[in-house]
């Protein structure tokens, strides 16, 4: 049961994922949440996410944004990263994440999520059937509907780690 809510990896943040060894690997579509995720929650594009978004490109990515957001916060974001995005996209359902893939022309073997939040991005691009990156939130500050979710996340982060430690034990005990 919990499984479904576990990503794939979970990184202290979006800028320090090996997009390189991912693009190596076969990924060419990349979607990402905005708020805390990339830039504090309401915050424009930042000159470290002008310059990831150009390295993206310059690697190949196609990338789209995917928020719950209203339109004009997702615009104002895009301004200056110019990529495709999705606004209003009701996460954890999957209809915004296949109109991602069908936005950059990926699928779900070409295709990685990343995000902050377990019960909306981490969810639904697993029930997508999409690689997921959890990151640790950019800032602390965040509305009360998101700092209420992060009460059960440590509880599932708590079994996550859980249980990539009992996999690592077993990886050990069959070498």
């Amino acid at each position: 049961m919990l499984h479904t809510f576990y990503p794939g990896e979970y990184l202290n943040s979006a800028y320090e994922i090996d997009f390189e060894k991912l693009y190596k690997e076969g990924y060419r579509g990349v979607i990402f949440d905005i708020d805390n995720t990339l830039v504090r929650h309401g915050a424009p594009a930042d000159a470290r996410a002008r310059r990831l978004f150009a390295h993206l490109k310059e690697l190949g990515f196609t990338c789209c944004l995917l928020s719950n957001n209203k339109e004009p916060r997702v615009r104002m974001f895009n301004q200056k990263i110019q990529v495709h995005y999705i606004f209003k996209a009701h996460k954890p359902r999957t209809a915004s994440y296949k109109k991602a893939m069908q936005m950059m022309q990926t699928d779900t073997d070409n295709t990685l999520f990343v995000g902050d939040q377990i019960f909306t991005d981490i969810w639904g691009a697993n029930l997508a059937g999409i690689r997921t990156i959890l990151v640790k939130p950019i800032h602390p500050k965040e509305e009360i509907q998101i700092v209420l979710k992060r009460i059960p996340e440590k509880w599932v982060l708590y079994h996550y780690r859980k249980q990539l430690k009992r996999m690592a034990k077993e990886k050990q005990l069959l070498k």
